[in-house]
């Protein structure tokens, strides 16, 4: 963090929602009971997927590794944001300020990655289903993850190295509830091309090429289900997709509201509570989606808690 000698700023301030002062309890409670439940579910989740033997497939495993990024990724963000609701202190030092962006950032990156290869998950799954034993081994799979995290923090090493190089000599006072990259970026005395276009290309590549990437996938899923002679095929492949198209269509929904529309259709309050649903929202839709549509998770949950209300001998 060298840069850190062409800067007079050590400390953020954190607006977060200051501008709603008679509203931080009813935040605060409600913010507190949706991260609570987000992370019960997700953990959920996670056991019964590492539990249950039936679900010891390739969808299920990149699930629980999504549903693992989502509580880190929450973790990072809602405690410090809960703290600032009910304290007067909302400051936040430099070095984690650049941390929480950093973290973040990996996290966000690579869950976009995982989501375009559980896409690829499901085309080798329906298109090619006499290979997909050898296709999606436990070896290949977990490659696939590992690669989505290496190129996550590959890209943000770079993108934190040209953060830190930028001067901050003040106003230190962040107009958000994290320390995301638009609102910090907003602060340096200097602007920089580079690093602007880099962090451009950056969400491009992450976000619009994982998301052709599951195009792709679903156009060539969906080539071969029109090819399929029986309807009641037909729906039970639709049926294997359509919770993770959910996800998909919510996930990238609001990457691209937050990170690919133009700056002159920012507003700071609409800025920030997108930024809620992006945060706290989307890591509680895993479970909730698998677990409402998804037959084989219901089971597996049915009979984990089953076992668990049983009286011991």
């Amino acid at each position: 963090m060298g840069g850190r000698n062409n800067t007079a700023v050590h400390e953020f301030i954190l607006i977060g929602f200051s501008n709603f002062p008679d509203l931080q309890i009813v935040l605060f409670v409600s913010f507190f009971l949706l991260y609570w439940t987000s992370l019960v579910a997700n953990t959920l989740l996670i056991t019964v997927i590492r539990v249950d033997r039936t679900l010891h497939t390739p969808m299920y495993f990149f699930l629980s590794v999504l549903s693992c990024s989502e509580v880190c990724y929450s973790f990072i963000i809602v405690p410090k944001m809960l703290a600032n609701l009910i304290t007067q202190t909302r400051t936040i030092s430099f070095g984690g300020c650049i941390a929480q962006l950093f973290f973040f950032s990996i996290f966000a990156a690579a869950n976009c990655l995982l989501l375009a290869v559980m896409g690829y998950d499901r085309y080798a799954a329906i298109c090619q289903p006499l290979h997909y034993p050898v296709l999606m081994n436990q070896r290949f799979c977990r490659q696939l993850v590992g690669s989505a995290y290496i190129i996550s923090i590959f890209f943000n090493i770079i993108e934190i190295w040209l953060i830190v190089k930028l001067p901050f000599c003040g106003p230190n006072k962040i107009h958000h509830f994290f320390c995301e990259i638009g609102p910090v970026l907003k602060l340096a005395c200097k602007k920089s091309s580079v690093t602007e276009i880099y962090i451009f290309i950056f969400c491009i590549v992450i976000i619009s090429g994982s998301f052709l990437l599951v195009l792709l996938s679903y156009a060539l899923i969906l080539n071969t289900i029109f090819k399929i002679p029986s309807t009641k095929g037909k729906q039970k492949a639709f049926s294997t997709c359509a919770s993770h198209i959910t996800v998909v269509v919510v996930h990238f929904g609001y990457a691209s509201i937050v990170y690919l529309r133009p700056k002159s259709t920012y507003a700071l309050d609409q800025d920030i509570f997108i930024s809620v649903s992006y945060t706290m929202v989307t890591p509680l839709l895993n479970p909730l989606v698998y677990s409402l549509r998804n037959k084989d998770v219901q089971l597996a949950l049915k009979n984990a808690l089953g076992r668990r209300c049983m009286p011991r001998a």
